[in-house]
């Protein structure tokens, strides 16, 4: 074993013997190795190039290894790397007058978390303190974060095992996706569905509604024509909060903005992280709109966190935002977008285990089946280990061919950084055509 290979194993030994990794049983994982990334591509210490398709955690938006937010960061923390929330600094304020600039509508306070939970958590205290209300409305096939409110508030499995400790007063409703709609109406049937909730729990219970700007992680699922403005008429005509999600679909992520700026809304409060700083360090917000911050302008505002409004981090978002103009990564996710959807549309004529595939700018995902006609999928929602057969064999042939991006259930994510271009888009898919084939065989 040469000393390069000992290196590695005693990084990995570190890394197994004293550290817990999320989402995993923690005996049998093989975490990839990285030693450093650069643009869409990660490298590993026994010299692989492995494409990112995932953006990390659908948060690297701007690619791996900006020196400009080295620089940002090394020149803010030669000034000052923290003081108190209660302390004003130069780049607090700069950031949160950008935020304001770029945000929809009258959102123009900002209020600064550590990640994107503690921004879901803020919006939904701050929601129940503005309206003296109690209940939050949220989707089923939704994810809002691992806190414990965050976690209740979302409508992922993953909350199961901690179901007993959640916390109370959050009501779900199911909102059907086109692809295994059996109606013809499914769009008037979801509206339908909303009212009649609304009915059962008291309009004047109800805080807020809180949505994801665009589905993730639930497997970018599409909501009917119109329905984002239905929700905001259905928040007006109630006095409910309209709360939107953009801890994924914000910072370019869809093409624009933010993901609601797809459907020309104005939500009331807006949660964001990933995209913020593009992971380079944590830092969520929570931006409001000049209604509900006036409120607090004789009422105490009974929020606050240690790191809110951290100087170093919020430096490292400023010139985040910048890197999004100066590259026109905006513009690049909307076309690199439609080139992804052109080129999954020929492999669908080579892969009969293609379904659907389900996409808005860079945050997209295959949805993968056992029969066309019958749309039976690959492994069912909330797959259990022994269903997850074909599909794990087929994460592993993606892995060994040199990508690294997010396989869920029957979904293969396709959200790369935003900065991605053609060749290194065909890269990835030709990994993932290969891959592919495994599912094929399984199909009838």
């Amino acid at each position: 074993m040469s000393l390069l290979q000992a290196d590695q194993q005693t990084i990995l030994d570190n890394n197994l013997n004293h550290t817990l990794f999320s989402w995993s049983k923690q005996k049998g994982i093989s975490p990839l190795l990285i030693e450093k990334a650069k643009g869409v591509y990660l490298h590993t210490y026994d010299g692989k190039k492995i494409i990112d398709f995932s953006s990390g955690l659908m948060n690297v938006n701007i690619g791996h290894g900006h020196q400009r937010v080295t620089r940002a960061v090394v020149d803010q923390m030669e000034k000052v790397s923290y003081v108190t929330p209660a302390c004003a600094t130069e780049v607090r304020g700069e950031l949160g007058k950008k935020l304001a600039e770029i945000c929809p509508g009258d959102l123009n306070k900002a209020f600064f978390t550590v990640c994107g939970a503690t921004a879901i958590e803020n919006a939904i205290k701050l929601a129940r303190l503005y309206t003296g209300r109690h209940k939050i409305l949220t989707r089923y096939r939704s994810y809002h974060g691992s806190t414990m409110g965050a976690m209740s508030a979302g409508g992922d499995p993953r909350k199961h095992k901690v179901d007993v400790h959640q916390g109370t007063n959050f009501v779900h409703f199911e909102i059907p996706y086109e692809y295994r709609s059996s109606g013809k109406n499914w769009e008037k049937e979801c509206e339908e569905q909303l009212e009649r909730i609304i009915a059962y729990e008291g309009h004047d219970n109800i805080a807020a509604i809180m949505m994801e700007g665009e589905s993730g992680s639930s497997g970018c699922l599409k909501l009917p024509p119109g329905y984002w403005k239905k929700l905001r008429e259905i928040c007006d005509k109630y006095g409910i909060l309209l709360i939107a999600d953009e801890v994924m679909s914000g910072f370019g992520r869809t093409g624009k903005w933010f993901g609601v700026d797809n459907y020309e809304v104005v939500p009331d409060l807006m949660a964001m992280a990933k995209g913020l700083t593009s992971g380079y360090l944590p830092l969520g917000c929570l931006m409001v709109s000049d209604k509900i911050a006036a409120k607090f302008d004789e009422e105490t505002l009974a929020l606050g966190l240690t790191y809110s409004a951290h100087a170093t981090a919020c430096a490292a978002a400023l010139e985040v935002i910048k890197i999004y103009e100066d590259e026109n990564l905006l513009e690049n996710a909307r076309d690199m977008g439609r080139y992804i959807e052109s080129e999954i549309k020929k492999l669908k004529e080579k892969h009969p285990s293609i379904g659907d595939f389900r996409n808005t700018g860079l945050l997209g995902c295959l949805e993968l089946v056992k029969n066309r006609n019958t749309r039976e999928p690959m492994a069912p929602f909330n797959a259990k280990p022994e269903e997850m057969e074909v599909i794990n064999k087929v994460a592993a042939k993606i892995k060994e061919l040199g990508m690294y991006t997010f396989v869920r259930w029957g979904y293969i994510f396709v959200a790369p950084p935003l900065c991605i271009n053609k060749e290194e888009i065909d890269e990835g898919l030709a990994i993932i055509s290969e891959a592919l084939k495994i599912a094929d065989a399984s199909t009838v």
